[in-house]
């Protein structure tokens, strides 16, 4: 097998393209470097957080839908950057709750909830609606964008269900409640490698490297 870092028929040098991604989420860029760094092919993804993001004024994440956002998001931060910008918008959608949190997942019980306070709430809420019906899915959408200019987008989604109490102690956000029927168990009682094979933004993250493999542009 050739190593990293060469085409495989041609023998051609690794191609690095850097990227930075327009948050401050910590676990979110972990996450994205597994993603990248188990990415083979001919380009080497470094990523990194978008240098003084927390001290630049906020882009309003006020659209309808995934896509929107995220577009809008890269757009804005790309301004600033010489470097090609990502940007993801990616929520829990709950059918029973009418596709609630949504857009909504990350300040779905306030501003500056916690993961748990949030996960709480839709607990709640799963038990106001007094519905039998626990079908969710994990929505992922990754924007990338240059110099104030949108280059292309990509999304995806995971199926599964909402738990009716968190169960285990791994990965961020809503995972301890989201049960991936394949799997057997939560998003939060897999590994990240486990999690990376089968979640909602380890697809959309695939599509994004995929086409930077033959996008030598950037």
């Amino acid at each position: 097998m050739p190593a990293r870092g060469e085409n495989q028929e041609l023998g051609a040098p690794e191609r690095k393209v850097r990227l930075l991604l327009a948050s401050s989420n910590a676990g979110k860029l972990k996450e994205l470097r597994a993603l990248a760094t188990a990415t083979s092919g001919c380009v080497s993804l470094d990523l990194q957080l978008l240098p003084g993001f927390s001290r630049l004024p906020a882009f309003e994440e006020t659209a309808p839908t995934f896509s929107e956002n995220a577009a809008g998001k890269a757009l804005y931060y790309s301004r600033v950057s010489d470097s090609p910008v990502i940007a993801d918008d990616s929520g829990l959608v709950v059918d029973a709750l009418g596709g609630a949190p949504g857009v909504h997942s990350a300040r779905y019980a306030g501003q500056n909830a916690s993961s748990a306070e949030r996960i709480q709430k839709v607990l709640i809420e799963m038990r106001a609606s007094g519905s039998k019906d626990r079908r969710a899915r994990f929505v992922c959408v990754i924007a990338l964008a240059l110099a104030g200019r949108m280059v292309a987008v990509f999304s995806d989604s995971v199926e599964g269900e909402i738990l009716e109490t968190a169960c285990g102690r791994g990965g961020f956000g809503y995972d301890p409640v989201f049960f991936y029927p394949p799997a057997g168990r939560s998003f939060a009682e897999m590994s990240a490698e486990e999690k990376n094979r089968y979640s909602h933004r380890a697809k959309a993250f695939h599509k994004l490297a995929a086409f930077l493999e033959n996008t030598p542009v950037l």
